[in-house]
């Protein structure tokens, strides 16, 4: 499908996609039950309002990426572009790498796992969402969260984090700074510098060496 093939693939049900290269704009809207492997994807607006999709063995290259859809379940994809994930909920993605700006805006539901999150603004107004065994690299990431949960994660490059989250995070290595989170805990092995200048940025942040430590 060539870049002047525009909105293809709407209102379909039981759609499998194998080997194939979906460049057109606005592809795959309104969908449900998809099975996409092996592909190639370049679209600016790809699978809005999609419901039950599995994609396997991808790139894609988008802008307004998966907008409001739910139950992806998504492995070894890698992803490029601005604004993905907005809005989706109950998701899966392992082993996947996500070069994207402003990714998974008020998402709910969500696990990441075994991935490489790159970009800006991080799942800022997300909720329920859980981020295992990951690394994330960006300014200001994950602010203005809900049960937030990083788990053996690492953050590189990742300044004013957490701002006015309600957050429990591991971290395995250093954190440039954390911003007035909210609630929960954070544990790392070194943060740069802690801003609290909120009274009601009550959230306990501890260093692995001094845990058990009056």
């Amino acid at each position: 499908m060539t870049n002047l093939c525009r909105a293809a693939i709407w209102y379909s049900e039981d759609i499998s996609i194998d080997n194939t290269k979906l460049h057109g704009i606005k592809g795959l809207r309104e969908c449900s039950d998809v099975m996409i492997k092996n592909s190639d994807i370049v679209s600016p607006e790809f699978g809005w309002s999609v419901h039950n999709i599995t994609m396997k063995d991808t790139t894609a290259d988008s802008e307004y990426f998966m907008m409001r859809s739910d139950n992806l379940r998504f492995e070894n994809v890698s992803m490029k572009g601005k604004y993905s994930f907005q809005y989706i909920e109950d998701s899966e993605f392992i082993n996947c790498n996500f070069d994207t700006k402003d990714a998974f805006w008020h998402a709910k539901n969500v696990v990441v796992k075994d991935s490489l999150v790159k970009g800006e603004y991080l799942a800022w107004y997300c909720e329920n969402v859980t981020f295992e065994n990951c690394v994330i690299i960006g300014t200001q990431p994950l602010c203005y969260c809900k049960n937030l949960k990083l788990i053996n994660c690492k953050m590189q490059e990742t300044d004013l984090s957490f701002e006015k989250s309600d957050v429990y995070a591991i971290i395995d290595g250093s954190i440039i700074s954390i911003k007035n989170p909210y609630s929960g805990s954070i544990v790392a092995d070194h943060v740069d510098e802690i801003i609290i200048d909120d009274n009601e940025a009550r959230c306990e942040i501890k260093l692995k060496d001094n845990i058990g430590k009056p």
